[in-house]
């Protein structure tokens, strides 16, 4: 019963709606093994029957496995992967000392000063444990169709006390948009492309913004399996690419190691994680449902994590093995949903991990 409710939990983690989630895509499998041979056919297999445009899967910094599945598709909107983009923005900012985790967001965003909620941090955005208002007509509906989503997100009420309840709040985290406009005194995106997207040569990686041009950092981002690839593989290198330092080991670990709070044990800043105890979704299940408990994939090593988005967007990290896997596409069909624990397992196959 555990297991299947587990399950359930992980796939609703990535088909819950979400408003607004030195490499080359090359093509083919490297290596002798028959077994990785049919791994990888397997893998294939199963992105193309789930509607993925594209898969890559990469070990110790070596493409194993790049397909594009769907020729006429450049880009793919990865939704709430986003987050975790925006995760890692904050910790580049904290390390250029323009912002603290622990700051009062009211120190950037004044119309919070004197608030009920003088008191959320950046942390608390970031754990998505701000207290702010939320319901899913408010996150999934109205936010969506409000020209400007940061502004939207500002002006919504305190709903608790900061760090006493979990809600996967879209609406907070776009607070987190004037944030570091503010913080950086440059636009986001200016800000996105000179410190982690130029780096990493992720070309073909941009954020949509809403209509009055804000970037939307709840779900915007568009990308491709290299992109992402070269982002993951800085993360399983700890902040580094390509022998520079683009985000600080200690915020990585820190965003992906460990749980933000008690309240999801399997959620870090932004990222989901792999650690045992209490497993949340983005949208609360049925009144009655037991809590499932962690870790989310039991048969991935403790250290792993994922980027998530709407529709199985999916980007794999495992530290320890050195393992980056990612899958972007259109809404898997039922009787082909590649899940995140199926792809997760096919993928560390493919690199001779398991």
């Amino acid at each position: 019963m555990r297991t299947a409710r587990l399950k359930s939990v992980v796939a609703l983690v990535a088909t819950a709606v979400i408003a607004s989630t030195a490499y080359a895509a090359g093509a083919g499998v490297t290596g002798a093994s028959a077994r990785a041979g049919s791994d990888a056919r397997t893998l294939v297999a199963e992105a193309k029957a789930a509607d993925s445009h594209c898969v890559t899967v990469v070990r110790d910094g070596k493409v194993l496995l790049s397909r594009d599945l769907a020729k006429k598709v450049d880009t793919t909107i990865a939704w709430s992967i986003t987050k975790s983009v925006t995760s890692l923005l904050v910790g580049i900012a904290q390390d250029k000392k323009m912002l603290k985790l622990d700051d009062r967001v009211a120190r950037y965003v004044p119309q919070w000063r004197g608030t009920a909620s003088k008191r959320v941090t950046i942390r608390h955005l970031l754990a998505n444990t701000s207290g702010r208002e939320w319901d899913a007509r408010t996150d999934y509906q109205v936010m969506i169709a409000a020209r400007n989503k940061t502004r939207f997100g500002i002006r919504l009420d305190q709903q608790h006390r900061p760090g006493t309840t979990w809600a996967y709040n879209n609406s907070a985290i776009q607070v987190l948009e004037a944030v570091l406009e503010k913080a950086t005194k440059r636009p986001v995106a200016d800000f996105a492309q000179a410190t982690l997207f130029g780096p990493l040569r992720m070309r073909n990686t941009s954020i949509e913004t809403d209509v009055v041009g804000n970037p939307m950092l709840f779900g915007g981002m568009r990308s491709t399996c290299p992109d992402l690839a070269r982002l993951g593989v800085m993360l399983a290198d700890q902040g580094r690419y390509d022998g520079r330092r683009i985000v600080s080991r200690r915020y990585v670990r820190e965003a992906t190691q460990r749980p933000s709070s008690e309240l999801n044990t399997a959620y870090g800043l932004l990222f989901w994680i792999n650690e045992p105890g209490p497993v949340l979704s983005p949208l609360p299940p049925p009144a009655g449902t037991p809590t499932a408990q962690g870790p989310m994939v039991p048969t991935a090593p403790e250290d792993a994590y994922w980027a998530l988005g709407l529709n199985q967007q999916i980007l794999h990290v495992s530290p320890t093995e050195k393992i980056v896997a990612v899958r972007l596409g259109d809404p898997p069909p039922a009787d082909g949903p590649l899940t995140i624990d199926r792809f997760t397992d096919l993928a560390r196959a493919v690199a001779g991990a398991s």
